[in-house]
C-alpha cells in the first residue's frame, strides 16, 4: 500500500511539473512572438503623418551631445513635436541652460510673428510668450547610472535608482517619440521604452542619432540599442558607419 501511495505521489509531481513546464513554454513563446512583433514593426518604415502634434522627450547629453541635439531640433517643425520634455543628468545643469534658452528663441520666433499678424500688444504678446514656454516644454533631470571615475560595486545601487527614476518619468510623460544621440543618460529610457511596447503600455517611437563624433564605431550606448533593436530608427553621421551598421541611415553631418 505505502509503494502504491508513493508511486501515486511521484506521479502527480511528476504531471505538475509537466504542467509548470508547458505553461513556462507557453509564456517564454509568447514574449519571444510579442518581442519579434515589436521589432518587426519598429523597422518598418514610417509613412503615416500624424495629424496632432506629437508629445516629444529630449534627452540631453553634456558637452557636445547637447550642442548637437539643439542644432538637429533647429530644423526640425517643433510645432509638429510638442509638448516637448527635455531631460538631463541631475549634475548637468548647463544642458538645461541651454535647451531654456533654444526654447526662448523658439517661441520669441513664433509670437513675435503671431504679434505682428493680428497686431497683438506688446503686454498681449508678453502673455503669450509665457503661456507658450509653459505649455510647449518641461525641463528634467534624472539620475545618472554611474558617475565619472565611480567605482563598479557602488554604481550597481545608482544604477537601480536610475531605473526606477526613470521608469517613473516614462510613465509620467509617456511621449510619442523619443530623440536622443549618444549620453547614457538615455539607455535606461529606452529600455523602458521597449518595455512598454512589448507589453502594450504604450509606443514610442525611438529615434537614435550617432554622435558626430563617432567615425569608425558606434559608442557604447549606440552598439547596445543597435544590436538590441530598441531604435526605431538609427541614424549615423559618417557613410563607414552606415556600410559597418546597415541598418543605420545615413543621414550627413548635422553640425
Amino acid at each position: 500500500m505505502l509503494a502504491m501511495e508513493n508511486g501515486i505521489n511521484c506521479c502527480f509531481s511528476a504531471s505538475a511539473s509537466n504542467v509548470y513546464i508547458y505553461f513556462i513554454t507557453i509564456a517564454i513563446a509568447l514574449v519571444v512572438i510579442r518581442v519579434s512583433y515589436v521589432i518587426y514593426r519598429s523597422i518598418k518604415p514610417l509613412h503615416t503623418k500624424s495629424p496632432q502634434p506629437l508629445s516629444t522627450l529630449i534627452v540631453l547629453g553634456s558637452g557636445g551631445h547637447t550642442a548637437e541635439m539643439l542644432n538637429l531640433l533647429s530644423v526640425l517643425h517643433t510645432d509638429s513635436f510638442t509638448p516637448r520634455f527635455y531631460i538631463a543628468a541631475a549634475t548637468d545643469n548647463m544642458s538645461l541652460q541651454k535647451a531654456h534658452l533654444f526654447e526662448n528663441s523658439v517661441i520669441d520666433k513664433e509670437f513675435r510673428m503671431a504679434a505682428l499678424k493680428c497686431k497683438l500688444s506688446l503686454v498681449s504678446a508678453t502673455l503669450l510668450y509665457k503661456t507658450g514656454v509653459l505649455e510647449n516644454a518641461q525641463f528634467m533631470q534624472i539620475y545618472r547610472s554611474r558617475e565619472v571615475g565611480q567605482s563598479y560595486l557602488t554604481s550597481i545601487g545608482t544604477t537601480l535608482m536610475a531605473i526606477a527614476h526613470a521608469l517613473w518619468l516614462m510613465i509620467k510623460i509617456r511621449p510619442q517619440v523619443i530623440l536622443c544621440n549618444g549620453p547614457g543618460t538615455c539607455l535606461p529610457l529606452c529600455v523602458i521604452a521597449f518595455f512598454f511596447k512589448v507589453v502594450g503600455i504604450r509606443w514610442s517611437s525611438t529615434f537614435y542619432v550617432e554622435s558626430i563624433a563617432r567615425v569608425r564605431r558606434l559608442s557604447l550606448t549606440g552598439l547596445l540599442l543597435y544590436e538590441l533593436h530598441m531604435a526605431d530608427k538609427f541614424f549615423v553621421q559618417w557613410p563607414q558607419l552606415q556600410r559597418k551598421y546597415p541598418r543605420a541611415h545615413y543621414v550627413g553631418c548635422l553640425m
